[in-house]
């Protein structure tokens, strides 16, 4: 499951679950060009991957723009010679009713979360052909499989981006590159602490967990390995959920004798 000799691409990976990502391909032996929007963390990203004594590019991507793709995905195989891993981590969340939610809302969350993948994953068909082991990672969310209250717009999104990644992954099967995606569970940040440690919500979340606890970032990164490397050569339109038993679990307080 090593990845020595390997390029990968990260895109979304300044901070989270992507960043966590990229950092283990990174240990796995890979040279990862981690980036995202804000060009200060794609230095901090960087810094951390050569660290590793892993080759990095530091270029900001916008998923929005196929000019901005086009651009990153030909100067990172100019300075590579080409990429073998593609890891579509870019979203954006939106948190209203449906009855509520604006359409122009609604339009950009599935920009970045649909549009924005296929966009990246069109950008790098090329040099992910050329490969001959192309690998392309989405990572989804339980909204792919389950709604939870009150975000409609990015349950939508991530259900639909389930469906690109199984279509992708029977179109380019052809073409040696395998598609798949990681589903993860709640999995504690910086910026969700507050709401799983501290609400009704994420009491909730956590008692819906059967292994009573969220998820460490870095937990990630095992799974991203195994489907970027060869061992994954036969594995392709899967989604592996990685969620303490989420999707599996029904009610989950004891039976009283």
């Amino acid at each position: 499951m090593h990845l020595r000799g390997r390029v990968a691409v990260v895109i979304g990976a300044t901070s989270g679950l992507g960043r966590a990502i990229a950092i283990g391909l990174a240990q796995a032996g890979a040279d990862v060009t981690a980036t995202g929007r804000r060009a200060d963390l794609v230095n901090h990203a960087a810094e951390e991957i050569e660290r590793l004594g892993r080759r990095t590019l530091r270029l900001p991507v916008d998923v929005l723009s196929r000019e901005s793709l086009d651009c990153f995905r030909d100067a990172v195989v100019n300075e590579f010679g080409g990429v073998d891993i593609l890891v579509n981590a870019a979203g954006r969340m939106s948190k209203a009713p449906l009855k509520d939610v604006a359409e122009s809302e609604w339009d950009a969350v599935q920009n970045t979360n649909v549009t924005g993948v296929l966009r990246a994953c069109q950008a790098f068909y090329e040099p992910l052909r050329s490969s001959g082991r192309g690998r392309i990672i989405n990572i989804t969310s339980l909204n792919s499989f389950v709604s939870l209250n009150g975000v409609g717009a990015y349950t939508t999104s991530k259900a639909a981006l389930l469906g690109l990644t199984r279509s992708l992954a029977v179109e380019w099967a052809a073409d040696k590159i395998c598609v798949n995606a990681i589903a993860p569970g709640v999995f504690r940040t910086d910026l969700n602490k507050d709401l799983l440690d501290r609400t009704d919500r994420g009491r909730e979340l956590l008692n819906r967990t059967p292994m009573k606890r969220f998820g460490r970032p870095e937990e990630l990164a095992g799974v991203a390995v195994l489907l970027a490397s060869d061992a994954a050569s036969f594995i392709t339109g899967q989604c592996i959920a990685v969620d303490g038993g989420f999707l599996a679990s029904g009610v989950n307080a004891k039976i009283e004798s």
